[in-house]
């Protein structure tokens, strides 16, 4: 389920140094040596894209710089075209993402960008290629768990990776990320620089604003976390919101609407059952074709579900799925849950996301949910379980606070986003005087590669502001019509 941040430039300034390129200097030599590489997202068969990487050394512990280092990831895609001195650097999300992974498939979309910047991306401490906070997700064990999640086999499972771990999570904070980046930004020679973060890579986004205001011209951030938020904490209650907006959407379809006339109730009554009975489902596993058979709980369906609502493509299945399970054929439901652990497995450092969580968002849940949500309490129960036995990393003080900036900003929401609902850009954009919040209707989780948003996303990082901005086109985007058969929408 994913930023970073003290007194700035005005937009008088950004403007005009958004207007200077063609007189602008050249970066300094950077201190990284870079060298051809190529990038690709494991699982995923989109092409792979042809960059420059290196890696440069900073402090596992920012306190005690002679001691051990880890090497960071960097991976720079030059500007196709002339360059402006300020690049875009991706602050990917999760948290435990690795950003040298997670935008590969949307990197198209910022082509346009690329042409006069340089994008740049930076493996987050913990993930991908700087010293991997790795828990390996065997099968959906862990998944499944979600209905004992702090039981004696999770816990044990949780203290095999920590004892596996070549590192002391207590220094990989998003605070310690942060500073690493800017010794990147340092390293290659950039003044300023203009930050997209998704999803928690907005909480990595605005602490580097925080820290560093003099630093940033410009922010993207897409599925926003205000700073104030404890991630998790909501899940519940913003999980059942986005499955309320598929159900209604459903309704007022007509095609949707004659095939599964009763998902509300068919959804309460499958997830009663399952609590009951947790069925065995055997079927083959949709990635391998094997033979597999999955413990189908009531976590594992209601994670399933939540994990669905993501995307508008994923979200236009569920209304099938829970007909098809409700009508007593459980395999393509489970056949789902298998697929959703495999992306958790290849796309989360688990290691890296607990160090975050457990120092930066656990300790502020609530006592109790309102226990309304399909969900109940099994996503904080899930996310705070490793908690228990994990290193917590120290934060500052003023990490939770609501940050107030004069840098342009450009937020993005989805409507139906279970994770990052709008209210949140909302919420942070009030403290962003110079900022424009679009909430795209029909979408989901994290949408700046889709639509005519690429180009908006283009306009806005040439202009150095929001001003201006043509967001008529946004309009047009709507999700994805419903599969009424495994054969598609209705025509």
């Amino acid at each position: 389920m994913p930023r970073i941040q003290l007194a700035l430039l005005t937009l008088t300034i950004a403007m005009l140094l958004a207007g200077c390129v063609a007189t602008a200097p050249a970066p300094l030599a950077p201190a990284i040596a870079l060298s051809a590489c190529r990038l690709s997202t494991p699982g995923l068969a989109v092409e792979s894209v042809s960059a420059e990487c290196g890696t440069l050394a900073v402090p596992e512990d920012r306190t005690a710089p002679s001691a051990r280092s880890i090497d960071l990831r960097v991976v720079v895609l030059p500007a196709t075209g002339r360059a402006a001195p300020d690049p875009l650097f991706l602050l990917a999300g999760g948290p435990g993402q690795a950003a040298s992974e997670a935008f590969v498939a949307t990197l198209p979309a910022l082509r346009r960008v690329n042409q006069s910047r340089d994008l740049v991306l930076v493996d987050q401490r913990g993930t991908g290629a700087s010293a991997p906070l790795s828990c390996p997700l065997e099968d959906e064990r862990l998944t499944a768990a979600g209905d004992d999640p702090d039981g004696p086999a999770a816990m044990a499972y949780w203290r095999n990776c920590l004892d596996s771990l070549d590192a002391d999570p207590a220094h990989f904070t998003t605070e310690a990320a942060v500073a690493d980046l800017d010794a990147v930004r340092d390293a290659l020679g950039y003044e300023r620089v203009n930050l997209l973060g998704v999803s928690y890579g907005t909480r990595t986004a605005l602490s580097y604003l925080r820290r560093y205001p003099e630093r940033v011209r410009s922010l993207v951030l897409d599925g926003v976390v205000p700073p104030e938020m404890a991630i998790g904490d909501a899940m519940d209650r913003d999980g059942q919101r986005a499955l309320d907006l598929t159900f209604s959407a459903c309704e007022a379809d007509q095609a949707c609407a004659a095939a599964f006339p009763n998902l509300r109730a068919n959804v309460d009554a499958l997830l009663a059952r399952l609590e009951r009975e947790a069925p065995r489902v055997r079927l083959d596993n949709p990635s391998t074709g094997a033979p597999a058979e999955v413990t189908l709980t009531r976590g594992l369906a209601a994670s399933t579900i939540f994990s669905l609502s993501y995307t508008p493509e994923t979200t236009a299945l569920i209304p099938l799925l829970i007909h098809t399970a409700s009508a007593g054929d459980l395999r393509p439901l489970a056949a789902q849950s298998l697929i959703t652990a495999r992306e958790l497995a290849e796309s989360i450092d688990l290691g890296m996301r607990n160090a975050v969580l457990c120092a930066e968002d656990v300790p502020y849940y609530a006592a109790t949910n309102n226990g309304t949500s399909y969900l109940g309490d099994m996503p904080q129960r899930a996310l705070a379980a490793p908690c228990a036995v994990w290193p917590r990393g120290e934060v500052p003080p003023d990490a939770r606070t609501p940050l107030n900036s004069s840098v342009p900003a450009l937020l993005l929401s989805g409507e139906r986003d279970p994770v990052t609902p709008p209210a949140y850009g909302e919420a942070v954009g009030a403290g962003l005087p110079n900022s424009l919040h679009i909430v795209a209707p029909g979408q989901g989780h994290n949408i700046f590669f889709r639509g005519c948003l690429p180009g908006l996303v283009a306009d806005f990082l040439e202009a150095g502001s929001v001003a201006g901005l043509e967001t008529d086109c946004v309009a047009r985007l709507g999700p994805t019509p419903f599969f009424t058969s495994f054969t598609g929408p209705q025509p």
